[in-house]
């Protein structure tokens, strides 16, 4: 079982989460076997391709028993490296930033906010969630302070490429965006965009 196999497909990976999510799901409920073809019913994924999914990591289910719930949620935890919890700072003090800074469903799955950081002179020493913001010219040298890896993007698209420019300059190698605006990073560092409108227009595509 390995998470440094870069032959994997950046789509299996992106579908290890949501296998992971349901299996949390089915064990606080008390269960403590599952089959490729239930986890198929909830997620909407083939059988055939969750198995092959899985099948890139290592044998975890047993002809006629299926998977033991328990082992395969621990190794997709460690697979994904979310077996411990990753500091993460904010950047974007607004509304979004708020909601995020509030949201209690960060550190069960294995990651915290330890800094928040605006340019907005009038939000400087606000409080959001267990954290006071802290002006933007200081994030640098928080992140490298803290050896923060990881940062969500919660700003107007014009200021985001300047701080993702600072974030990758403070030492941070994954990136998610709320911005609706592409990024320009180094190879080395992760990005991924979640822009809520977009998801909107392709949805209505089916209306």
């Amino acid at each position: 079982m390995s998470n440094s196999n870069h032959h994997v497909p950046a789509i299996v990976i992106g579908r290890l989460p949501l296998y992971l999510r349901a299996l949390t799901q089915l064990s606080s409920e008390g269960r403590h076997v599952t089959s490729s073809q239930e986890l198929s019913e909830k997620l909407g994924f083939s059988s055939a391709q969750i198995r092959k999914d899985l099948s890139y990591f290592g044998e975890f289910g047993k002809q006629g028993t299926g998977y033991e719930i328990e082992f395969l949620e621990k190794s997709l935890r460690e697979i994904l490296q979310v077996h411990h919890v990753w500091d993460m700072a904010l950047v974007g003090a607004g509304d979004l930033g708020h909601a995020l800074a509030n949201y209690d469903g960060f550190e069960a799955r294995g990651f915290r906010i330890v800094a928040i950081f605006d340019a907005d002179p009038t939000k400087i020493g606000l409080k959001m969630g267990d954290w006071q913001v802290q002006p933007i010219t200081d994030m640098r040298e928080t992140l490298r302070e803290k050896k923060i890896q990881v940062a969500i993007i919660a700003v107007p698209a014009t200021a985001a490429q300047q701080v993702a420019d600072e974030l990758v300059e403070g030492g941070v190698r994954a990136i998610l965006n709320y911005a609706p605006t592409t990024l320009s990073v180094p190879q080395k560092v992760k990005v991924y965009h979640i822009d809520p409108v977009a998801g909107l227009q392709s949805m209505t595509y089916y209306l």
